[in-house]
């Protein structure tokens, strides 16, 4: 019996979070199918199957784990065979009993935006200064959140071509908690808060409401363990999941076009509207 660890990767936009629930479609739930049509696992008990990352509807991942034990030898392609073209085993290894994939050192996310959404760049970067360090982020997470201290290691403002980029590294974190970073980032960036307010939301019993900003924009991209793992990355699989991502997204550039061609054409119809 060995315990087998995959690095699983997926696009969140058709899936209600990765961790399984009646009735909707899950990447967990995709994933045990595959494995027990594989023959690996017979269910999630008997294998005793952990997942590294809870992500939220329509959030993607490049970096998630799970473990789980089998007698049989794992074939990457295999699994990948019998899972949906969005989701990807990219690696495997065989891990150390006492292994646990829900603790790693270190989690990170990237959040992406359009440069047009941004008017401060300098002042996003000076407020993520704030988060960095041992918070209590209760303004960040759900009310009833029994343990709302979190410790940020870093967070990153970068701007590339027509993106810019959020980095935030932590060793875990709270539901919707780098959403609502997010969001307060772009509070700041678009005058409504100066970068020292963020102080201000961080270790407070004052409660303030913060809107996350939207799940599609965010990828859990990697994690981080304390032991030395020997990851398979197989190449095959990356190719496949890079062609899918590739195929996706000539299909939202056309997507885009067509709509930038009708916000033109509108424009001009307007412009034959009588004045008033």
């Amino acid at each position: 019996m060995r315990k087998i660890l995959l690095r699983v990767a997926y696009i969140g936009t058709g899936y209600h979070g990765f961790q399984r629930q009646p009735d909707v479609p899950t990447v967990e739930e995709k994933l045990l199918d595959a494995l027990k049509e594989a023959g690996l696992i017979e269910g999630p008990w008997d294998s005793r199957f952990q997942i590294a990352g809870r992500t939220d509807r329509g959030v993607h991942a490049l970096g998630n784990y799970v473990t789980f034990f089998t007698e049989e030898d794992v074939r990457v392609n295999q699994i990948n065979d019998l899972l949906p073209a969005d989701i990807r085993v990219l690696a495997w290894a065989s891990v150390m009993y006492p292994f646990k994939v829900r603790y790693p050192l270190e989690r990170h996310y990237r959040y992406i935006l359009h440069k047009d959404h941004v008017e401060k760049l300098d002042a996003m970067m000076e407020a993520a200064g704030y988060f960095r360090g041992t918070h209590e982020f209760s303004n960040f997470s759900k009310r009833s959140e029994r343990n709302p201290v979190r410790k940020v290691n870093d967070v990153r403002v970068s701007s590339s071509g027509e993106a810019v980029v959020i980095d935030v590294y932590g060793e875990s974190f709270l539901w919707q908690m780098v959403r609502k970073m997010v969001s307060v980032l772009l509070r700041v960036s678009g005058g409504e808060m100066s970068p020292e307010e963020v102080a201000s939301l961080l270790d407070t019993e004052e409660r303030i409401f913060i809107e996350p900003a939207p799940p599609g924009n965010l990828i859990l991209m990697d994690m981080k363990y304390g032991v030395k793992i020997k990851l398979r990355h197989d190449e095959y699989a990356i190719k496949r999941f890079m062609s899918q991502l590739e195929a996706e997204f000539m299909e939202y550039r056309d997507m885009s076009m067509v709509r930038g061609a009708m916000l033109d054409a509108a424009g001009e119809l307007k412009q034959m509207l009588p004045e008033d």
